[in-house]
């Protein structure tokens, strides 16, 4: 299932809160920090510092965090919630088999550091030492198909989503996978961060290597391999920007097509150790798996065995004891910037939501989340999608019969919000508190056996893609739907107590956002029942792909850090999203009574409180290594060009702040991005 998220990394996060919070009993005027403003700088120079430049030069990042800010702030909350749901059901005293159980002895089970150092890497001893009897690439991919079997492959990515083209039915999909460092051009840049990480990738790989038993010369010698092996395997992948084409990422072809392709993989064994019985598959980057067949042969199966061991090492490092913990935390902050190594409960307690979601969704729900605020959204959703179609039925460059499609669309979007209708059954998973390698293991068979159970069988359009208590919200194109699980429904994003131009440009745009994605470079590929189909006109497609390129343009002039770009291209999604969520939001944000009336709050219009509450929600400062790691890899744009971009194409932000064409965010009427 492709999922457009809101931010690949700031709100790419897990967690739970109450939408009735500490500001709940605030009056509506506090709903956005006027102190934290820098009103010293014109709101048409830099909006993004305007609303939040006095917060900015006090933000203190803490040691174990990779940026800060309100996403941050939240989720911390959240994980404190989830943190003492799960010390609850740990201290009970619950049924064997009960939920309260396995999220319960899960928890503890990780939890338990002294089990774990005692251990040290026992457990990899018996996975390490099947990789040690391969003789040649056949046994090396058995071994795949081995992992694969229990969730953990390493040369292979299977997962289960909806055909692209068929979109009622699941097929099984293969993408590119084998490299460690975040983008294939990693391994072939100049530059001198690119060239860091691929050193840190060696002496990671050596450290590994090192703990588990192999003398320090020979690990070093380990690590430079699998960099050199890493580097081919990275020549056979697309770029990010590549990968966001999705006519090129669907290749549905047969089983027997896919042998001939790739023959040294063997699918047919594969399968057959899957117990997957099918005749077609969605090939996702051919050239990967075309690649690695020849580079099994072409590569001494000594220098494959090598990288297995380390991908097998590094997949169970964050289970073992704290040495490997450690070289884990210090590779990793090469990307993120962190100074310390977040708490154990908070890995835990992140574990169990990606493991056992809505196991830990139903009691979270009980416990917290106010069903007033599922009704609110149904109609701010509800509003959205009045002012959406307004739009569309305005649009100056689009022709009447693509006009009638998109409305068709946009009317049959899929509203998710809060929490499924139907819980997952988790009955297969069996947790011992005395053994949390072992229960990892079964979490992943599980999600690994139900995700290839779908394949063959019809869509369940009722399935979550996110648990309830995440902080996100996403735009699935395959099933056109709009999800808003219950942790973003809480401040700052929404508050039943703010008033409305605080909670439309909060909230209303995340909403704004996510049914823009329906009509972005993306999303616009797909029907209104999820099928990858045009139903454009020629004209339209041409005036929309103009439209588009000018936004691209626009961002690519954007600059961070060293005066790196903004890639236009990789982001234009996200972009197009930002454009047109803020301006549905404002729309829907007039119809209510105080978006039609002028009475000041705080000294501010109603149109200024919805601009500064929105460019607050994006408030956030970031570590260089993180932000460097998010322009190369990241499809949403920095918070900054988040706020600044969306709202210098927007006129009505133009009118509530006095923006002159001297100011130094005024853009052109005639070049401002126009689209939906």
């Amino acid at each position: 299932m492709k999922i457009h998220l809101i931010s690949l990394s700031t709100l790419f996060i897990i967690g739970a809160s109450s939408c009735k919070n500490e500001h709940a009993e605030k009056p509506a005027e506090h709903y956005f920090d006027t102190a934290g403003m820098d009103t010293t700088i014109k709101p048409g120079d830099n909006f993004f510092l305007y609303a939040n430049g006095e917060w900015m030069k006090t933000a203190v990042i803490p040691d174990d965090q990779s940026g800060w800010g309100s996403f941050y702030t939240l989720y911390q909350d959240n994980l404190k919630k989830l943190k003492g749901l799960l010390e609850d059901a740990a201290q009970s005293k619950s049924e064997k088999g009960s939920v309260e159980q396995k999220l319960g002895d899960y928890y503890a089970s990780g939890m338990d550091t002294i089990a774990i150092e005692k251990l040290g890497a026992e457990p990899l001893k018996e996975g390490l030492a099947k990789i040690d009897a391969i003789k040649d690439y056949k046994d090396l991919m058995n071994f795949e198909y081995d992992m694969q079997a229990e969730g953990e492959g390493f040369l292979i990515a299977l997962y289960v989503g909806a055909d692209e083209k068929n979109s009622s039915q699941n097929i099984a999909i293969l993408y590119q996978t084998g490299t460690t460092l975040p983008e294939k051009a990693y391994y072939t840049r100049k530059d001198s961060a690119s060239e860091a990480s691929r050193m840190a990738l060696v002496n990671y790989a050596e450290k590994m290597f090192v703990l588990t038993g192999t003398d320090a010369v020979t690990a070093n010698k380990y690590g430079k391999n699998i960099l050199a092996l890493e580097t081919e395997i990275a020549k056979t992948q697309r770029s990010r920007v590549e990968m966001r084409d999705p006519q090129a990422n669907y290749n549905k072809m047969s089983v027997a097509a896919l042998e001939k392709l790739s023959p040294n993989i063997n699918w047919k064994n594969f399968l057959t150790k899957l117990n997957i019985h099918i005749d077609t598959v969605n090939v996702g980057q051919p050239g990967y798996y075309e690649g690695l067949s020849k580079l099994l042969v072409s590569q001494p199966i000594d220098i494959w065995k090598t990288k297995l061991k380390f991908d097998y090492i590094t997949s169970n490092a964050a289970l073992l004891s704290k040495d490997f913990t450690d070289a884990d935390f210090q590779f990793g902050k090469i990307f993120n910037g962190q100074k310390k190594d977040s708490d154990r409960w908070k890995k835990m307690t992140n574990r169990v939501d990606r493991g056992l979601g809505e196991m830990l969704g139903q009691i979270y729900v009980k416990k917290y989340f106010n069903e007033t605020a599922k009704q609110r959204m149904d109609e701010l959703v509800n509003n959205l999608q009045k002012a959406f179609e307004n739009r569309i039925k305005n649009l100056d460059w689009m022709s009447t019969v693509t006009k009638e499609k998109a409305t068709t669309k946009l009317h049959t979007f899929l509203k998710k919000i809060g929490y499924p209708e139907k819980w997952k059954n988790y009955d297969d998973v069996t947790i011992d508190r005395n053994n949390f390698f072992a229960n990892v293991r079964s979490v992943r068979m599980h999600n690994h056996k139900e995700d290839m159970d779908k394949i063959g069988k019809p869509v369940d359009r009722m399935e979550w893609g996110m648990s309830p208590p995440t902080v996100n919200a996403y735009y699935n194109p395959s099933n056109n739907e709009i999800v808003f699980p219950a942790g973003i429904l809480q401040f700052p994003f929404f508050n039943a107590n703010a008033d409305d131009a605080v909670n439309y440009g909060a909230i209303g745009m995340v909403i704004g956002h996510e049914m823009t994605h329906g009509f972005d470079d993306q999303g616009s590929q797909y029907d209104d029942l999820g099928n990858m189909k045009n139903w454009w006109t020629s004209e339209d497609s041409v005036k929309f792909k103009s439209k588009t390129s000018g936004v691209v343009n626009q961002y690519n002039n954007y600059t961070v850090l060293d005066n790196q770009h903004v890639n236009g291209e990789l982001t234009l999604g996200e972009n197009l999203a930002d454009i047109g969520g803020l301006a549905i939001a404002y729309d829907a944000f007039k119809m209510t009574k105080q978006g039609k009336e002028g009475e000041k709050i705080d000294g501010f219009t109603p149109d200024q409180r919805f601009f500064l509450g929105y460019a607050q929600v994006w408030r956030l400062v970031n570590r260089e290594e993180i932000l460097r790691t998010r322009i190369n890899t990241d499809p949403h744009s920095p918070e900054m060009f988040r706020v600044n971009g969306p709202s210098a194409n927007f006129e009505p932000f133009y009118a509530a702040f006095n923006i002159q064409p001297t100011d130094k965010m005024y853009i052109k009427p005639e070049e401002r991005a126009r689209i939906w």
